[in-house]
């Protein structure tokens, strides 16, 4: 479900810049099929607690991904069902879709506060909190906040005051002194000299810093503007191969392997093996991530590091056959292809299409300022 919600933004996204005339794309019939892929899922995908089933087969029977674990194993799937449905209801002004939208968020924000959510197939460790639940969260309400303004809803503020809350999190708890993300902190006290403490996630980092950095700007949260920016630097410093470019999957927040105590986590044994593997996932989201520090700045170093990465992306990812149109999903250090499963068993047009999308959309705002 977390890719059904990917897929039924991105189709809602390229149907509004087909009717403005960026893309070369029939309007109408994307818009369209975001309507039928918002009907199936609320048809099928949610479950009689309120939470989305993370499964379903093709006739979209819910399925157990872990037999006998139930169904809601993961609530990415809400967190997107809801992007999903947020963006087809604010392009297609529907209003009922809205509401299911809204519901669903608040329901996650219920559980968060519940301690009742779910990460399957990597569950946060006993003990820990996770940088990646007060991101997505930033963008679920951020974007949906934005949503229920337009729309003049009452409850937009409640949503503004909670997307502010997430990032407050992030930027007061997560952000470290030296600039770092830490990606998992204990609950309380020091956090331990351990893998799991000591890793950072150059791609993670980059991506939520430009939830932060949209969010900041707009709302004149220069401090924030001016962290975010640094965060993406030394997401750099640290996770960036000097050897053979790209950006590691993991590393060490003093760079390289990751480093410290093991514990035998289920994560913590996916970080060791895949830390220096390159994924397309990271590169996309730096794409944008640097081009909006440049252009948010007007910091020159941001240009440099978006035409680096830019040409390690495209000198890498592409399929060699040009007709597939498609890129290569992971990779090894070398930059040769993997074939095996590094994270999770999908791979949807999410990250590569939005950030294309966010790219358009920045450069056409910067050419209409010009």
């Amino acid at each position: 479900m977390r890719s059904q919600g990917r897929m039924i933004w991105l189709l809602a996204r390229l149907s509004e810049l087909s009717h403005n005339g960026l893309l070369r794309q029939d309007a109408d019939r994307l818009l369209d099929l975001t309507r039928q892929g918002v009907a199936f899922v609320t048809s099928h995908a949610f479950l009689a607690n309120g939470n989305c089933a993370y499964l379903l087969d093709r006739y979209g029977h819910q399925k157990e991904p872990l037999p006998g674990q139930g169904f809601d194993t993961s609530f990415f799937a809400d967190c997107f069902v809801t992007l999903g449905f947020t963006e087809y209801a604010r392009i297609a002004q529907d209003a009922q879709v809205l509401e299911q939208a809204l519901a669903l968020c608040m329901r996650i924000v219920q559980r968060i506060k519940a301690g009742s959510i779910r990460s399957e197939p990597y569950p946060v460790p006993a003990g820990f909190e996770a940088h990646s639940i007060p991101m997505i969260m930033l963008n679920v309400t951020q974007e949906l906040a934005s949503a229920l303004e337009a729309f003049g809803h009452p409850q937009s503020q409640e949503l503004r005051h909670l997307s502010f809350a997430y990032m407050q999190a992030i930027m007061e708890r997560f952000y470290q002194p030296d600039g770092l993300v830490a990606e998992l902190l204990p609950q309380s006290g020091d956090a331990p000299d351990t893998v799991l403490c000591r890793h950072v996630t150059p791609g993670h980092t980059i991506e939520n810093m430009w939830f932060v950095l949209r969010e900041a700007q707009a709302r004149g949260q220069k401090q924030w503007v001016r962290q975010a920016t640094q965060a993406i630097a030394k997401a750099y410093e640290v996770g960036w191969d000097q050897q053979y470019g790209g950006l590691f999957r993991f590393v060490d927040r003093s760079g390289g392997k990751p480093g410290g105590t093991q514990t035998g986590a289920v994560y913590e044994r996916l970080i060791l093996d895949t830390w220096d593997t390159k994924l397309w996932w990271p590169h996309s989201e730096a794409l944008y991530g640097t081009l909006l520090a440049y252009y948010l700045t007007g910091d020159a170093s941001f240009a440099s590091l978006y035409q680096r990465t830019h040409a390690y992306v495209f000198k890498t990812f592409p399929h060699l056959d040009q007709r597939s149109g498609e890129w290569i999903q992971i990779r090894d250090r070398q930059g040769r292809p993997i074939d095996k499963v590094v994270a999770l068993p999908v791979k949807d047009p999410y990250h590569i299409i939005r950030d294309l999308v966010l790219i358009i959309e920045l450069l056409q705002q910067k050419l209409t300022m010009a």
